[in-house]
């Protein structure tokens, strides 16, 4: 019976569905294809190959299937690919929409910041909007007095508090409305990506607010995060969703793994011909067409053996001082090594490029991302990147002797420097 006490939120087999709006197959045979094709209830055959198989239909399930509860005091990270369900799970949860079927039972008042200024008006001030968030609470205006001056304060938006929250810039919004969430008495608190907002001491201050609610004030947390530092930092357990369904439940780095190995679900080779590159890259010069790696498996390289790579670059014009940079990463996103090559010369129409890395220094360990850079070097050492694509995560493995000690990543670093030397009296 205690147990069904501590239990603050219930999820039993939902499911979300989505009604699609129907597009024009550019022909009028293929549109006649596929409507008969739905009006059998069979595959589309226009649809292309590796379209998400959660389409039915006209119909796409956003979520189907999902179950799990959460108790008092708990943080629970809830991870996943673009696109997996959890904006939609954290908007049934908070009854933004209703679940197509499945139940959803909350035991206790929920506070929740799903985008920036969520139920913010914007024509109203800070303070206002502080009394209007705790009126749908279920609050009196006497206990929103009582937690006034400390919302404001750790807001930091003292002086435009009665300023009209429209002329907020974001992170001042973020700011406010994390403190109202926080701060406000309620039992359940969820979160997404508030920390993707504001500058790095306000995030390490919402992330300590956080940290504290559950584990000091006994708030239950749901906190949605694609910055896996995060994640580990603040939950104790972790969800992991793949198209609508749960794959994962329960150790932070164990459904850390599970959510990166679903994303380096790649082969050998990557093909950037039709990749949309970042804003930034206005120049397109230079682009990096595809790379293959000549290295049979990319989870286990061994440490001691080179990784070797073909790349394809094509250039509108020629240029000898052309730079390459390879920068790995580990599983959560931090940079970890960087290996440079200069002076590349490039001529017009395709370029082979053989290349050859040691990444001895590297300890076993998976390794969360990669990026390869071409750019272009001026005068006075000046560099100007003109291509960036991702590369593939990877794992480094190693062949230990009985002269070994098995490398312990977590506590001794990703990188691993020659070994001492000790100096004799000709030294």
């Amino acid at each position: 019976m205690q147990q069904q006490k501590d239990i603050m939120i219930r999820v039993r087999n939902v499911r979300k569905k989505y009604r699609l709006g129907q597009i024009g197959g550019g022909t009028l045979r293929g549109d006649l294809q596929s409507w008969w094709a739905r009006k059998r209830g069979k595959e589309d055959p226009n649809t292309l190959i590796g379209t998400d198989q959660r389409l039915v239909g006209t119909t796409f399930m956003a979520l189907n299937g999902v179950s799990f509860e959460v108790k008092k005091g708990e943080a629970v990270g809830i991870i996943g690919s673009n696109g997996a369900g959890k904006s939609t799970l954290l908007k049934l949860l908070t009854h933004v929409t209703a679940p197509t079927e499945g139940d959803i039972d909350l035991y206790g008042r929920v506070a929740s910041m799903l985008e920036v200024g969520t139920g913010f008006h914007p024509e109203m001030t800070g303070r206002e909007n502080v009394y209007l968030n705790g009126a749908i609470l279920g609050m009196t205006r006497a206990e929103i007095d009582a937690k006034m001056a400390e919302i404001i304060e750790f807001s930091e938006v003292g002086d435009f508090i009665d300023t009209p929250v429209k002329r907020y810039s974001s992170g001042m919004y973020v700011k406010l409305a994390f403190s109202v969430a926080a701060h406000l008495d309620s039992e359940i608190m969820i979160m997404d990506e508030v920390l993707a907002v504001g500058d790095m001491k306000f995030q390490k201050k919402c992330l300590t607010k956080m940290r504290q609610a559950a584990r000091r004030d006994g708030k239950t947390v749901l906190y949605v995060s694609h910055n896996m530092a995060t994640i580990r930092d603040l939950c104790d357990r972790c969800i992991v969703l793949d198209q609508g369904k749960i794959v994962f439940d329960g150790d932070v780095d164990e459904g850390i793994a599970v959510y990166l190995s679903n994303k380096s679900r790649q082969g050998n080779y990557l093909d950037y011909s039709n990749y949309q590159r970042e804003s930034w890259c206005h120049n397109d010069n230079l682009r990096i067409q595809n790379v293959r790696f000549r290295n049979e498996n990319m989870e286990s390289l061994e440490r001691t053996k080179p990784v070797l790579i073909k790349m394809i670059v094509q250039a509108r014009e020629a240029d000898g001082n052309i730079g390459l940079r390879f920068e790995i990463r580990d599983e959560v996103g931090a940079p970890v090594a960087t290996s440079c090559l200069y002076g590349v010369k490039i001529k017009p129409g395709k370029n082979t490029l053989d290349l050859s890395y040691d990444l001895s220094m590297l300890c076993p360990s998976q390794y969360g991302g990669t990026y390869f850079t071409l750019f272009t070097l001026g005068e006075g050492g000046t560099q100007t990147d003109e291509d960036c694509v991702p590369g593939p995560q990877f794992g480094i493995v190693d062949t230990l002797t009985t002269q070994e000690l098995a490398w312990n990543v977590r506590n001794w670093g990703m990188v691993r420097l020659p070994d001492a030397r000790l100096l004799t009296k000709e030294d």
